[in-house]
C-alpha cells in the first residue's frame, strides 16, 4: 500500500476490532470507503489486493459477503490445485521408473 494515511487508519481499526470496539465489518467498510475517496488509494494497483487480504483476515466466513466468499473459495481452490500441480510431477516421474523396471 502505497498509501500511509490508510496504513495508520487500518492498524488503529484493527487494534479497534481486537478489542471488541469496533465491529470487522464496520472496519472492511471503513477501508472500502477510504480507498473509493482517496487520490492515492485510487492510482495504486495494488491497495485492493491488500484489502481483500485484509478481509479474508478480519472478517469470519459466515459474515463475509457473498462476492468475497466465492473470491475466497477460488484462491482457496487455486492453492490446491498449485499444491496438487507441485505433487504431480514428482508422482509422474515414479511412474515412469517403475514403467522402466518392467
Amino acid at each position: 500500500m502505497q498509501c500511509e494515511r490508510l496504513t495508520r487508519l487500518v492498524k488503529s481499526w484493527y487494534l479497534q476490532v481486537k478489542d471488541e470496539a469496533l465491529a470487522p465489518a464496520r472496519m472492511v467498510d471503513f477501508m472500502e470507503k477510504h480507498i473509493a475517496e482517496c487520490p492515492v488509494c485510487l492510482v495504486d494497483d495494488e491497495v485492493r489486493g491488500e484489502v481483500n487480504r485484509i478481509t479474508r483476515i478480519i472478517l469470519p466466513p459466515s459474515k463475509m459477503p457473498k462476492a468475497k466468499q466465492e473470491e475466497a473459495a477460488a484462491a482457496r481452490q487455486a492453492a490446491e490445485a498449485a499444491a496438487a500441480a507441485a505433487q504431480a510431477p514428482e508422482a509422474e516421474g515414479e511412474i515412469e521408473d517403475e514403467e522402466d523396471e518392467l
